[in-house]
């Protein structure tokens, strides 16, 4: 028998209680992979690839405030701008209050705003019949799919914002990576329902020529409005995104302190677990160390059966995290989770590292105890 098969056979030979070990540090490890994922999400993905090239202006104060119509004009006037597009959350209701039936709706200017966008695909003929269609809608693919909509359906908005209905048909549909489940239509149609609407906006959506000038051109738009009498704030999309993640909360203190007390209920599950392993087997490790088993062999053979508990708990629970994300950015309850999480390599990488190191540190010292037991006092114990 090799060192490895004796380890794995003293590992489960108490069936229950590995089992009974293995869910509970599966269930820690499944939290972790979440918390992980959800973090890798929010503060480490890069999004889209022309995301990097976009730039997002907005009221410094608020994005309640609307800003001025002649913003995007001197915006576009800025060396390394390749195009600006008006961007204006909708925010209404879609059948009804249901959070399954919620998506975001924007007001933009169909003309340019596919080349802000660069990274989302329409077919030609869609483009344009959605840039001819004043009432005209764009969805993700994702949004169609989920409603059944097709080119020609019509749907219409209920305002909660803005006191408008507007009726829209839907004129093409767009293919983005990651999905982004959106509507998007025409200002202008908006415009005509709501006359303190005209010539404002949300935010200006900006593409410039490359990422090196995304922080260049952040500055010189927020220095030509500085003395202005709506002081705008200019950052990158993802710095845009983030601001709205932070309406929740501290979300990193958040997830870190999760993560925190996840690693402390594993290191107190497996630290039990062998401390109990170890107790019941005083006589065996004498009998161990009677055939020949060196204090450095006894000191593996229980680290390696922790280890082995805590990355088995660890496979069960990444396996786990993995199947409720997938179920999660597809199911039509799980409203705000970002449809674009996924746990990544590197995700499971860290979260089987956190185990073997939870499980080593759980191990290490009843197995260091273990080690050092007298073989005559070991064969006289009890219990």
């Amino acid at each position: 028998m090799t060192f490895s098969s004796f380890v794995v056979r003293n590992t489960f030979r108490n069936k229950r209680r590995s089992l009974l070990t293995m869910l509970s540090i599966g269930f820690s490890l499944l939290l972790l992979t979440l918390m992980i994922a959800i973090w890798h999400t929010f503060y480490i993905d890069a999004g889209a690839p022309d995301s990097a090239r976009r730039v997002i202006t907005r009221d410094r104060v608020s994005l309640a405030f609307l800003l001025p119509g002649y913003y995007r004009e001197k915006i576009r006037s800025l060396p390394g701008v390749l195009a600006v597009a008006p961007m204006t959350w909708f925010g209404g209701r879609y059948k009804d209050d249901r959070p399954e039936n919620f998506f975001a709706q924007i007001a933009t200017d169909p003309d340019e705003y596919l080349k802000v966008a660069s990274d989302k695909i329409v077919p030609p003929e869609q483009a344009a019949a959605w840039q001819h269609d004043r009432a005209g809608a764009l969805v993700d693919v994702t949004l169609a799919d989920k409603y059944g909509w097709k080119i020609g359906d019509k749907i219409t908005l209920l305002g909660t914002i803005f006191p408008a209905n507007p009726e829209l048909t839907i004129r093409g549909i767009y293919h983005r990576d990651p999905p982004q489940n959106a509507l998007y239509f025409n200002a202008k149609y908006l415009e005509e329902s709501v006359d303190w609407f005209k010539g404002r906006a949300g935010w200006y959506s900006t593409q410039v020529a490359s990422a090196e000038d995304v922080a260049r051109v952040s500055s010189e738009i927020d220095d030509i409005f500085r003395n202005s009498p709506q002081r705008t704030k200019t950052e990158s999309e993802k710095a845009f995104q983030l601001d709205f993640v932070a309406t929740l909360g501290n979300v990193k203190a958040f997830i870190i302190g999760i993560c925190g007390a996840v690693v402390f209920a594993i290191l107190l599950v497996s630290a039990n677990t062998m401390a109990m392993s170890v107790r019941s087997r005083t006589r065996e490790v004498a009998l161990l160390k009677t055939l020949g088993f060196t204090r450095q062999r006894v000191l593996s053979l229980f680290v390696f059966e922790a280890v082995a508990l805590a990355v088995s708990g660890g496979l069960l629970g990444i396996l786990g995290a993995a199947g409720l994300i997938q179920w999660l950015t597809h199911s039509s309850i799980a409203v705000g989770v970002p449809i674009n999480m996924k746990v990544t390599l590197p995700t499971m990488s860290l979260s089987l590292l956190v185990a073997a190191t939870v499980g080593f540190l759980s191990g290490y010292v009843p197995a260091y105890g273990a080690s050092r037991i007298n073989i005559v006092e070991g064969l006289r114990h009890i219990g």
